[in-house]
């Protein structure tokens, strides 16, 4: 596992397909002898309960020598089934509550946030967003207090520390963070968020005090699904992942199939940098990168270090 994640995780490993063996071991070692049984199911859905250690493995990344797995099944990662919410709610027609940062202090800044919020929240789905300034505790409780928005997206840095919940963070705007142990008292499950995203850093990646990390925890504290990373991610990668997730979130109904849709089109060389814009399959065309990110011509983001670290936890649907 750790050779996989060595593979995919570096940025100097992008341009080759030395995962390809680690990802065929572990396949072989975790799905084959399963894969009968799980055939003759019809199975389309499958759900992971890992122990510790197993929980940062990009399950969508494993290799059959033909196809990942996420070519074949939607995935999503549970803390336990008693925690999950199985009940299926449409997302059809609600609004999405974005907010981020992209600027920061000692902290490399995120230029593709700004074109991420807006984005999703005024072309890819319904909603209001919240940048830098207005990306505080106070505004990031009032707002869902005003309103029951569904959807929550928040695109910004955030830190996974072993230990002491409160050591570990997600960044708002200036020296402001929301800690692990805050999670709780967002009152995210009065009415629960269907859908938390967290456009971050390592925000599926926990200990065994607290299982998959943030993401682990805003199920516990009554989120029904979240959609986190479990390594560091690239911003631009990011951006391509989440435009496509939103574009394929109406028309898949189900989350986890949102993410493999937006997984497959990243994997086949469908979403690209081309002449600074950011193109994909969904019907918003184009996204004019700023200008930062512009230095990326012509780029291809199907290697899995851009699409295989981001993750369904929770339920799937």
């Amino acid at each position: 596992m750790l050779q996989l994640r060595l593979y995919i995780t570096t940025p100097e490993e992008r341009y080759t397909q030395n995962y390809l063996l680690p990802a065929r071991k572990l396949y072989d070692r975790l799905i084959a002898p399963l894969s009968t049984e799980i055939e003759a199911a019809n199975v389309n859905t499958l759900l992971f309960s890992m122990d510790e250690g197993l929980r940062t493995l990009p399950v969508a990344a494993l290799y059959d020598g033909k196809q990942f797995l996420v070519e074949k099944y939607s995935l999503s990662l549970i803390p336990s089934i008693s925690l999950m919410d199985s009940n299926y709610r449409t997302l059809e027609d609600t609004q999405v509550l974005a907010m981020g940062a992209s600027e920061f202090i000692g902290k490399i800044p995120l230029p593709a946030v700004p074109i991420e919020l807006e984005t999703i929240s005024q072309k890819l789905w319904k909603g209001k967003k919240f940048l830098n300034q207005e990306f505080t505790y106070n505004n990031l409780l009032a707002q869902r207090q005003n309103y029951p928005y569904p959807i929550i997206h928040l695109a910004t840095h955030a830190e996974f520390r072993a230990g002491k919940a409160n050591k570990s963070y997600i960044q708002l705007w200036g020296d402001e963070q929301l800690r692990l142990d805050q999670m709780r008292q967002l009152g995210w499950n009065q009415p629960p968020v269907e859908l938390l995203v967290l456009s971050a850093c390592r925000t599926a990646f926990g200990d065994q005090n607290a299982e998959l990390g943030f993401a682990g925890l805003a199920i516990a504290a009554g989120v029904k699904s979240a959609l986190a990373s479990v390594w560091y991610v690239s911003d631009e990668g990011t951006l391509g992942l989440m435009t496509e997730f939103y574009a394929h979130l109406n028309n898949s109904k189900i989350k986890s199939e949102a993410l493999r849709q937006a997984q497959l089109a990243m994997l086949r060389g469908e979403v690209v940098i081309v002449e600074g814009e950011l193109k994909g399959t969904g019907s918003y065309g184009s996204v004019v990168l700023p200008s930062a990110l512009r230095k990326f011509e012509n780029k291809n983001l199907s290697h899995p270090y851009y699409w295989a670290g981001f993750t369904m936890v929770g339920s799937p649907w």
